[in-house]
This record gives structure tokens, sequence and C-alpha cells, in this order.
């Protein structure tokens, strides 16, 4: 369900055609998109845009329901990613993480170069 509007035309588009449980991946430079599933590349160059301007970006339009992420990120990004209170998370094997990766509407590249930074987004209802 979508807040307001992203100022790119093509991942706002699918926020706002989210509907409750569908999953949306942000992801660093390296995580690799599973043939099928449709990729938005915001890449830039090394580190822009960063995974958190990124990631603060969609939160500020997308209810969040659920998260994951890797169990192998450092605790650093792990806290950061508590912090933005992303629903219910589940920490996983990065093996996992790439297999869930399958299932989702899109996977959003960004110009992160830290290993592991990737998360799993499940959308949520504003109500």
């Amino acid at each position: 369900m979508k807040r307001t509007a992203l100022l790119h035309s093509e991942l706002s588009g699918l926020i706002a055609a989210m509907g409750h449980g569908d999953l949306l991946v942000i992801g660093d430079a390296g995580l690799p998109v599973p043939p099928g599933v449709r990729c938005i590349d915001l890449a830039v160059t090394r580190g822009v845009p960063g995974f958190f301007d990124v990631l603060d970006a969609v939160l500020a339009e997308l209810v969040v329901e659920r998260s994951a992420w890797a169990s192998e990120a450092s605790a650093d990004l792990g806290q950061a990613l508590r912090f933005r209170a992303l629903g219910k998370a589940d920490i996983v094997p990065h093996s996992d993480f790439k297999a869930l990766t399958r299932g989702a509407r899109a996977v959003v590249r960004t110009g992160e170069f830290t290993p592991y930074a990737n998360v799993a987004l499940w959308s949520g209802v504003a109500f």
C-alpha cells in the first residue's frame, strides 16, 4: 500500500501495485537476481545509491508486515535493520535468503558493496 510519491518511477509504480503479502527485496550490488524476477537496478556507481538510502525511501512508502535478512550480515547491519522496525524479522542463512528471492515481485539493486546488505520486505496493510 503506497503512502506518497517516490522519485524513481519504476519503483514507485511497483510499490503502488503491491498487495498484502507481496515480497520486495532490496539488495546490494552483488545479490543475484533469479531468472524471471523483475530487477530494478538503481546502481549508478559503487556505493550510490546506498542500501539504507534506498531502504529508508521505500519504508516511507511501503507498509511492512514482515522482513528477513541473512544471518551472515554484520552485527551493525542487523542492528540498523532492527532499529527500522521492519515487522516480524526472520534471520536466515544467506542461501535461504537467496532462495526466497525467487518469490519476489522485484529485486531492487542498489550500489551498495557491503557484504549481505540485503533485506526482504513483505507488504502489509495500513489498517
